[in-house]
């Protein structure tokens, strides 16, 4: 090829995180998935009580919230661990 047409082919530019940041980012990054680990738990046991509760104490209405909120956070877990591959499919690796 010319010169003049490699002059104009756009050159491949990747963001790089700064300095020592990839630490960081790597450590809150965990903390975060460690928290909604821990809030996908909480979410399952709080479900499970409720449709306990609601059996106990004969609060049909109560049972059928556990029973949703159990049914939610399966399917949330389900999107959380799709959607991020997806993302990345559609988006790349960051290279612009």
């Amino acid at each position: 090829m010319p010169s003049d047409l490699l002059a104009m082919l756009p050159l491949k530019v990747c963001p790089v995180a700064p300095g020592n940041a990839a630490k960081y980012v790597d450590q809150i990054t965990g903390n975060v998935l460690w928290g909604v680990g821990v809030l996908f738990l909480l979410a399952i046991v709080v479900g499970i009580g409720a449709i306990v509760a609601g059996r106990l104490f004969s609060m049909p209405h109560a049972s059928k919230i556990g029973i949703i909120s159990v049914v939610v956070v399966f399917v949330a877990a389900i999107g959380y661990l799709t959607l991020p591959g997806m993302l990345t499919t559609l988006l790349g690796a960051g290279c612009i």
